[in-house]
């Protein structure tokens, strides 16, 4: 079922590529860009039998994308999820993922957008380790402060990451973000 989403996913994305990739040629707002992150995780079912835990921690992300014209880009990006972190021991996460965006400009320099794609992501306790694939999807808004450089604050979920030995939990990152557009 897991390779049944992604095929779905990576179909969608596809097909949204396709289309922002033609609609970039009546665009000069084409570019690469680059971009950090750094935020907090919430392991949802991170403590899920184990009693008191701390289930938030530092995230951090670096990415990389194209943006095909004010509304769609496509992302490709890695993510430290830190880890929940249970009497037993912590349950450490991280991800790749590739990412299609859709923003809808408010303003000039403003906009909200929403994110969909696919990661891979694995989690690891102190004997286990489990990897796997499934989607991820956010929302945030971006104020560009020039056309070369904008900052972002965004919600992003991690769904269903691990499984077998360990117990199945989504993960929530919150964070901020800096973007560097190659002119």
């Amino acid at each position: 079922m897991n390779k049944l989403k992604a095929v779905l996913a990576s179909a969608g994305l596809s097909a949204a590529l396709g289309f922002a990739g033609s609609a970039a040629a009546q665009s000069n707002l084409a570019s690469w860009y680059i971009g950090g992150t750094l935020g907090q995780s919430d392991f949802k079912d991170g403590c899920q039998g184990l009693g008191s835990c701390d289930k938030k921690d530092t995230a951090w992300g670096v990415l990389g994308g194209y943006q095909f014209n004010r509304n769609f880009a496509a992302e490709f990006g890695y993510r430290d999820l830190g880890k929940a972190s249970a009497p037993g021991g912590d349950t450490k996460g991280n991800a790749w993922e590739l990412t299609g965006i859709g923003a809808l400009p408010l303003v000039d320099q403003f906009s909200v957008y929403g994110k969909l794609g696919a990661y891979r992501g694995e989690l690891k306790a102190a004997a286990a380790k489990e990897t796997n694939s499934d989607f991820t999807y956010g929302a945030g808004v971006q104020y560009d402060f020039t056309k070369a450089v904008g900052v972002r604050g965004e919600w992003q979920r991690y769904n269903k990451m691990g499984g077998g030995a360990l117990a199945k939990t989504d993960v929530d990152v919150l964070s901020v973000g800096v973007i560097y557009h190659f002119q």
